[in-house]
């Protein structure tokens, strides 16, 4: 079991600008869900870190949120580093990894 979780401040970014356009384009229970979901996810993580795909470079690992959005992360030791909220809908060969 990992101890630890960082938010990089680039994950903080990405995952104010989903927040952000959940909160102009859906609704407030939208938001509530995917903030739900993603806690959800890194209780997941913390207990099994691998069990999500690796994302091919780095060590770097991806959990699917929702089906627009995948969460990237890098474990390290007994560390999780949160590193970016990706859209799936985005060309996946600039993902940033």
């Amino acid at each position: 079991m990992v101890k630890k979780v960082i938010w990089t401040p680039r994950a903080e970014k990405s995952f104010d600008t989903v927040i952000t356009y959940l909160a102009e384009n859906w609704s407030e229970r939208e938001v509530g869900r995917f903030i739900e979901k993603t806690n959800t996810i890194i209780n997941h993580i913390m207990l099994f870190p691998k069990a999500y795909r690796e994302a091919g470079k780095d060590d770097v690992r991806e959990a699917l949120i929702t089906k627009q959005n995948l969460l990237l992360y890098r474990l390290s030791g007994g560390t999780i580093y949160l590193l970016y909220f990706w859209d799936t809908r985005k060309n996946p060969l600039k993902k940033p990894l």
